[in-house]
């Protein structure tokens, strides 16, 4: 039976009162589904009988199903049935947007896909999640790590010669995002004309998006920018710098203000009074002549006192943390903008929400990732099956009940 939510209430968020279908797995459909979750709406994960197969990923995949499936609910269909299909479009007539992120036609061939849908539910949202947009390259799969190298971002991101994929799925995320985007607008869209439409997110696209500013330097110079570890910076100091205790502080010293207040808070104003370094295009000409003043200053700093020094000259500067070290994060943790996740194992972490506030508002857990089929049975009853129907859906395999 249906477990209740563990904290807060969607009636008071924004999305409150949509049901979104989520027939996804891995990060690009859950993260889609995920921001609606967290902003209020009612997303029902549609699983096989098997469940996500993303539940049992291990490696770096082993923490995407709790960290990616928080405030949904869990039913489990058997959509290679006829019976199973029939259920399926019962509860579609209830929902109000169906995100999909599976391999390109595979819910045309299960007969599930938008035309089909479209037909018996005119007013619903379909989101296809894929690795292309519409175009040569339309039927093809892909992976983030595959269109990173495709659309220049590995290119950009590792040293010449070793192309290197970024820390964390990106493009993933910014297709789920661009998603998400794309379903709130559409249903927008629905409140004038009365009808849902077909929208479409993809990884490619989503990759050439990002590396546009690139294209457009190269546009605007001629020449092609090279990856960022060799990259000819826009400002003289733009730096990872050592400290006296051998940790890393990159600091970015990018306006006239930010000047000012290094050379006062460090005691070099004679560097003021240089007329090679009034402006921030000359400063950044004249690299050979600040980066060793500023390194040298830096470096007899410790950590904690260098970056209290330029937090008080509100100079920008980050300290080099590992993804471990945000567990405990003052900022984080103190805003209240870590989330309480129950894992599989039965331990809770500490997870990062959304990072939106709204009217002052954070995102919360109402409901921990599901497990598999656990809201089978209220799911169904809320379509309109009685027990006794549900029992024997239950009993024929046609949907699996936790």
């Amino acid at each position: 039976m249906d477990t209740p939510p563990t904290e807060g209430a969607a009636a008071e968020l924004p999305l409150s009162g949509l049901r979104i279908l989520e027939l996804g797995h891995t990060v690009m459909g859950p993260s889609c589904s995920m921001v609606l979750a967290d902003l209020g709406a009612d997303v029902i994960k549609v699983e096989p009988p098997e469940g996500d197969r993303t539940r049992a990923n291990v490696g770096f995949g082993s923490a995407l199903f709790p960290v990616f499936n928080r405030n949904k609910r869990s039913l489990c269909i058997d959509l290679k049935s006829e019976a199973g299909k029939a259920v399926f479009h019962q509860v579609v007539a209830t929902a109000d947007a169906l995100l999909e992120n599976f391999a390109p036609g595979t819910m045309d061939r299960l007969g599930l896909g938008y035309e089909a849908l479209s037909k018996k539910h005119p007013r619903l949202v379909f989101c296809s999640l894929k690795g292309f947009l519409s175009g040569p390259y339309a039927k093809r799969a892909a992976l983030d790590e595959i269109v990173q190298f495709m659309g220049g971002l590995a290119y950009m991101t590792g040293p010449r010669g070793m192309p290197l994929r970024a820390g964390a799925s990106v493009v993933d995320i910014m297709g789920g995002m661009f998603g998400a985007l794309g379903i709130m607008a559409a249903l927008r869209e629905r409140e004038r004309t009365g009808r849902g439409q077909l929208v479409e997110s993809s990884l490619f696209e989503s990759t050439a998006f990002l590396v546009a500013q690139h294209m457009g330097q190269q546009a605007l110079t001629g020449k092609a920018p090279p990856p960022m570890p060799e990259k000819a910076s826009s400002w003289a100091v733009y730096d990872p710098f050592q400290t006296a205790d051998g940790k890393t502080v990159f600091v970015g010293i990018t306006s006239d203000n930010h000047w000012r207040s290094f050379c006062t808070g460090f005691g070099v104003e004679e560097l003021l009074s240089d007329p090679d370094l009034k402006s921030n295009p000359l400063r950044a000409r004249q690299r050979q002549k600040i980066m060793p003043v500023v390194t040298a200053k830096f470096a007899a700093e410790t950590s904690e006192s260098l970056c209290a020094k330029l937090e008080r000259l509100n100079i920008p500067f980050g300290p080099l943390a590992t993804p471990g070290d945000l567990f405990d994060d003052r900022h984080l943790n103190e805003s209240g903008r870590m989330l309480d996740v129950l894992l599989p194992t039965g331990k809770r972490a500490k997870i990062p929400g959304l990072p939106l506030d709204m009217d002052g508002r954070k995102t919360r857990i109402r409901r921990q990732p599901p497990h598999m089929g656990e809201h089978t049975w209220a799911v169904l009853e809320e379509a309109g099956y009685s027990g006794d129907e549900i029992d024997r859906m239950v009993e024929q395999g046609i949907v699996i009940a936790k």
